[in-house]
């Protein structure tokens, strides 16, 4: 599921409604994969169960769940857990981040750590979700180790 995410991952923004579909049901179909995964299972997926990569991927297919909130928040609740328990690895509580605020804007509500942005401005500078508590949003992203929200974007946007 993690390789067919990616291969496909282009069309989720395309202008082609055709390959936009296509997106939504391979997304959809993860999802409903996934989430038959976690219920059989009853907790997050570990490292040592499925290897680093099947974790990563059980975490990209519950990101892209979008139209699928059931799925987003049973993977939310049983990462939650794996993080309180140590079980979800050093990358745990920042995936648990970027799956909470996508999770919350999906959900209409404002996101915490800032990680999901609407598009870019005219200007090119990232518009982001609406957040929480702006002020508080770095002491937030730096408690689960994502870089502050200038670095990180920094990242992805072309200089200037």
């Amino acid at each position: 599921m993690k390789a067919a995410d990616h291969a496909a991952s282009a069309q989720a923004n395309s202008p082609d409604p055709a390959e936009q579909l296509a997106w939504r049901r391979l997304t959809t179909r993860h999802g409903d994969r996934l989430r038959a995964l976690l219920e059989a299972h009853g907790h997050w997926p570990t490292s040592q169960e499925v290897g680093e990569e099947g974790v990563l991927g059980a975490w990209l297919v519950a990101q892209h769940a979008d139209r699928q909130l059931d799925v987003q928040r049973l993977a939310l609740r049983l990462l939650e857990q794996a993080v309180e328990d140590g079980t979800a690895g050093q990358e745990g509580p920042a995936r648990l981040a970027f799956l909470r605020d996508r999770l919350h804007v999906n959900a209409g509500l404002p996101q915490r750590y800032g990680t999901q942005i609407q598009g870019l401005s005219d200007a090119g500078e990232p518009i982001l979700w609406p957040v929480e508590d702006p002020e508080r949003m770095d002491t937030y992203r730096s408690e689960v180790g994502i870089p502050p929200f200038a670095e990180y974007v920094a990242r992805f946007l072309p200089e200037k």
